[in-house]
């Protein structure tokens, strides 16, 4: 798929190819053991990918990750799902996705041997009173959680942002009910931007959308404190679909 904003013909044929990434990856999750992080790991196993859920206790890890496998009984074409520490979750990953909270977000990431990997930070920076959710407002406005972390590893690993606005009830819920919506794909790597919107296959059953560079994250993370407040206003899990292709 083309990073140019306008899509050609090309652009449109890709996106609307339903299928699953053929490369298999070996995925760490990061925060594994949160409804976030157990949720993609999850798809990401269906779509068969082999995925090491992390948390700071690894037996917590290993138990969420005997939850996952169970589920994955009897699904062809499967991948592992074991767990770990975080740390040890990030060894022999090629792909590491932080499925965080904000708090205590950089001084995690900063721990992480994520030297040579392409990063997937699905972060929201979020806060809640008595007016409902809202998006925090990072580094004056000229920052996100992604770009933090790009600014933690510096030119050792990439990072990608994804899988912001995926409500965790539907990545844990019926197989097909995440059909019908898009994934928001930001990235400054063209190639690692790419690997990822093919990874978004396994839980969409299509490729991401590019939606620009790492620094628009800066309005795709806290667009989820909309999302959240229309779920509560309507009742639903709401999410994003991207038209025109």
């Amino acid at each position: 798929m083309t990073s140019q904003p306008a899509a050609t013909s090309e652009t449109a044929t890709d996106h609307a190819t339903d299928g699953v990434d053929p490369v298999r990856h070996r995925i760490a999750v990061v925060g594994g053991t949160g409804p976030q992080g157990k949720g993609l790991g999850y798809r990401f196993a269906r779509g068969g990918h082999d995925v090491v859920l992390g948390s700071r206790a690894a037996d917590k890890a290993e138990a969420v990750a005997a939850e996952v496998a169970d589920r994955l009984v009897g699904v062809e074409g499967a991948g592992t799902v074991t767990g770990a520490t975080n740390a040890d979750a990030c060894a022999g990953a090629d792909l590491v996705l932080l499925a965080v909270p904000w708090d205590g977000h950089d001084e995690l990431v900063a721990t992480l041997p994520l030297a040579g990997t392409t990063v997937i930070s699905c972060v929201n920076p979020l806060a809640f009173d008595k007016r409902g959710a809202h998006g925090l407002v990072i580094d004056g406005g000229e920052g996100s959680a992604a770009e933090s972390a790009q600014r933690i590893v510096g030119d050792s690993a990439t990072v990608v942002g994804a899988f912001h606005n995926v409500s965790a009830v539907s990545l844990w819920g019926d197989d097909d009910v995440l059909a019908h919506e898009d994934v928001l794909v930001v990235g400054d790597v063209k190639e690692a931007k790419e690997t990822v919107m093919a990874l978004c296959a396994s839980v969409t059953g299509r490729p991401g959308i590019d939606a620009g560079k790492l620094r628009l994250a800066r309005q795709v993370e806290p667009l989820t404190a909309v999302l959240i407040s229309i779920n509560r206003r309507y009742k639903i899990h709401s999410s994003i679909k991207v038209t025109g292709f």
